[in-house]
């Protein structure tokens, strides 16, 4: 089957794509808040309906928590299978966006246009990528060039409770040759990036409890122990001064940085000042002695998410409180064991209580690192590809999130996984005013087009 006239095609059709793009993300379907569960259906409906429309076996598959959108395209060709996540962040705080988030505009900006609202670059606009490139591939040739089976979840926003049962239920269905995800970025503004390494996270919320009920400062304090005086000093001895870690057995399983991919890493020549200028900031915090792109992509982090005790209203009030809370996060990589790591802290944790303190803990997750295997063919396929598509040639690159679904793979299905995607850092996922510039989905689409392309005509 011929590219050019797809290509072709993909380039007239570019409005009515992002029309249907705009229509996908008016619907709030918002995963973790209950409010919006019947959205989460219409989301998972409408996919449904716009793969059936080009052709797709297409249903809605219910679950425990939100749906999920299985189709499948039959044909000649090798199987491949496409994931990508349909539900969406919370908005809060509303105040700080500039338009209401699910009504999705197409605004000019000094660096070109984008698609502004919430989910347009994750993960609708990325997921509709591929979509649209199936169907300038059905326009031109009546099918695909591929066994396709596209694979939609509705809770990797809220911590994907049932996507491990779907899979296993549904392992002969869902297996194919590889699996492709659309749910990462471009290594700056025009270098396509496959992902080859993610790190693994463990979420840990604590509790620290003192006296029963908050207590008069002028009373009580210095007599009574303050919990919030506890927790700060647990977060403070969590990093040492040279920003490692003190967790004990931490660093167990964590790889040093090969001296080939240390050289590939320096010939992208990441600008760090550049990068923490963006965002107010000058100065790299993490171990001293690493290179910085080691410290986002290969190296494991201990980060604090978030504190409260005692009041925290307008003006003052002199409480000691009863209790003090924090959120704390851990990337992991290599073979570190999040169980492992989680009973190392939660001791370490209740080893620093005084006498009148207690701890309790709950639990956010725990997903270990994952590295992808590139000997497959398509990923040498997919680079080709990408590299014709994009200014600069395709980067085998580190990504310091977490995408459990690639793990997933590789331990429930047996396959391994491609992780390619259009996004910019700049897009603001998971926080207000999230965009995705036209010119990412535009060449999105075409990016999976040459790629299908490429794997099929090897």
């Amino acid at each position: 089957m011929s590219l050019t006239p797809v290509l072709t095609r993909i380039d007239a059709d570019l409005s009515k794509a992002t029309d249907r793009l705009l229509e996908l993300l008016r619907i709030p379907s918002i995963s973790t808040d209950p409010t919006y569960r019947d959205d989460c259906q219409t989301a998972a409906d409408w996919l449904v309906a716009d793969l059936q429309s080009i052709g797709f076996e297409a249903s809605k598959r219910q679950t425990p928590g939100h749906p999920m959108v299985v189709a499948h395209s039959g044909g000649e060709g090798p199987e491949i299978l496409f994931y990508g996540h349909y539900d969406v962040q919370p908005v809060d705080p509303l105040e700080l966006w500039d338009r209401d988030p699910f009504d999705p505009q197409i605004e000019d900006t000094a660096n070109g246009k984008v698609i502004r609202g919430r989910g347009s670059s994750d993960d609708k606009g990325q997921l509709m990528t591929f979509v649209e490139a199936c169907r300038a591939w059905k326009a031109e040739h009546g099918s695909l060039p591929a066994n396709i089976t596209i694979f939609f979840e509705g809770e990797e926003e809220s911590g994907s409770p049932s996507l491990t049962p779907f899979m296993e239920e549904n392992r002969d269905e869902l297996t194919a040759d590889i699996a492709l995800i659309c749910d990462t970025g471009l290594y700056g503004d025009s270098t396509p990036a496959i992902i080859t390494q993610l790190r693994g996270l463990l979420g840990e919320e604590l509790t620290i409890t003192g006296p029963n009920k908050d207590l008069h400062s002028g009373m009580y304090g210095g007599l009574a122990m303050n919990p919030a005086r506890v927790l700060a000093k647990v977060i403070a001895a969590l990093h040492d001064d040279d920003g490692r870690i003190t967790v004990p057995g931490f660093y167990d399983g964590v790889p040093e940085l090969s001296n080939e991919l240390a050289a590939a890493w320096d010939d992208l020549k990441f600008d760090e000042k550049h990068f923490l200028g963006e965002v107010g900031l000058s100065e790299p915090a993490g171990e001293r002695g690493r290179r910085p792109l080691e410290m986002i992509w290969s190296r494991p982090t201990c980060e604090v998410n978030g504190i409260w005790s005692g009041y925290t209203g307008d003006g003052f009030k002199t409480v000691l409180p009863s209790e003090a809370h924090a959120k704390i996060s851990f990337r992991l990589v290599g073979t570190q064991d999040p169980l492992k790591i989680r009973e190392a802290f939660r001791k370490m944790v209740q080893d620093m209580l005084p006498a009148d303190c207690t701890v309790s803990f709950s639990d956010h997750g725990a997903s270990a690192a994952g590295q992808m295997t590139t000997t497959h063919p398509a990923f040498d396929q997919a680079r080709k590809a990408l590299s014709d598509e994009w200014p600069n040639a395709a980067a085998y690159v580190g990504c310091g999130g977490s995408i459990p679904i690639a793990g997933h793979f590789k331990d429930i299905l047996e396959m391994d996984a491609m992780l390619i995607g259009f996004g910019k850092d700049d897009d603001q996922i998971h926080s207000p005013n999230e965009k995705y510039d036209l010119s990412s989905f535009h060449k999105g689409i075409r990016s999976w087009a040459r790629i299908l392309h490429e794997m099929t005509s090897s």
